[in-house]
């Protein structure tokens, strides 16, 4: 029969897919709803009435599936920097309750920051042994993922790591990442470009995964009467911490490449813009910070980019 040769055909041309489709987070939500509101035999009965329709018909109920999760996929994967800007801490200043949290938890981050320099400190007066050595490797490991400056902290673990990563090249080169990195992501070479694109896709779909389990964490709750809500709730949560421990990953790897993409690369945006190139590493920063401000500014007389903070 024809339909039966249509889903033969699907199956061969189409499986990889329409099973990478079924496999997101989209697909796992709604069939997660479905089954939070359908009880076994009523899943029983729908099959049942499912089975005694035509194969075409079947067809067209399997595609307007597919529809709906492609579509609602889509939809969320355009939150992706939103949602990935609430969890770094960028919240409104209209949300009273996030802000004292905001400032409860950034003084908490720059309490952390005081801690591990003045155990760096101790350390560094401590007679060399392994335990010592591991120790300061630890801390040092943690300093590099906090903004060395305490007015740049952020309030959540996510925020500071790509806030450290992003002043880095500033600290070194005066060059402002936030600024100067569209220039220089123009003209990096295919292999670098390719490995941070990469990363960056891996910390958009922690992002994206986390709103999947807020939704369907929020769903659960939305429908706690019904039988299998207890057991969702726990599921939308561990999606939630899942996902955040993958964006925190992802965004060390992220931060990693950057910084690199700036100490490798810098030379070509000097070149590029047709500035002549620092000639030692005692003038670079300042001549980093010209830059930047030539970018952010044009060419006007300079001064320092941190008058504009």
């Amino acid at each position: 029969m024809v339909p039966t040769k249509f889903i033969e055909g699907v199956g061969s041309k189409l499986a990889e897919q329409w099973v990478a489709t079924l496999l997101t987070p989209a697909f796992c939500f709604w069939s997660g709803g479905f089954f939070l509101l359908t009880q076994l035999s009523t899943w029983r009965n729908i099959k049942t009435s499912l089975g005694k329709l035509s194969e075409p018909f079947q067809i067209a109920v399997l595609v307007v599936c597919l529809l709906i999760i492609a579509a609602s996929a889509f939809i969320v994967q355009h939150f992706d920097l939103a949602i990935l800007r609430f969890l770094e801490g960028y919240w409104s200043q209209d949300w009273k309750l996030l802000q004292r949290l905001r400032k409860h938890k950034t003084q908490q981050h720059a309490q952390q920051l005081h801690d591990i320099k003045d155990q760096l400190q101790i350390l560094m007066r401590s007679a060399p042994s392994i335990d010592v050595f591991n120790k300061k490797a630890q801390l040092d490991y943690q300093r590099r993922w906090l903004p060395s400056k305490p007015d740049a902290l952020m309030p959540t673990e996510l925020g500071n790591i790509l806030r450290a990563a992003e002043l880095r090249s500033e600290a070194k080169y005066g060059l402002n990442a936030v600024v100067c990195w569209p220039h220089l992501w123009m003209i990096l070479p295919e292999h670098p470009r390719n490995d941070l694109q990469e990363a960056r896709a891996s910390l958009n779909t922690a992002a994206r995964v986390w709103l999947w389990g807020l939704l369907f964490w929020s769903w659960a709750l939305l429908v706690i009467w019904t039988r299998w809500a207890l057991l969702a709730l726990p599921i939308g949560w561990f999606t939630m911490v899942f996902a955040y421990r993958w964006a925190l990953s992802a965004a060390r790897d992220y931060g990693d490449l950057l910084d690199a993409a700036f100490d490798l690369h810098r030379d070509k945006l000097y070149k590029a813009l047709r500035w002549p190139l620092p000639e030692n590493s005692d003038v670079e920063r300042e001549m980093g910070e010209r830059l930047t401000q030539y970018l952010w500014r044009g060419p006007v007389n300079f001064v320092s980019y941190q008058d504009y903070d």
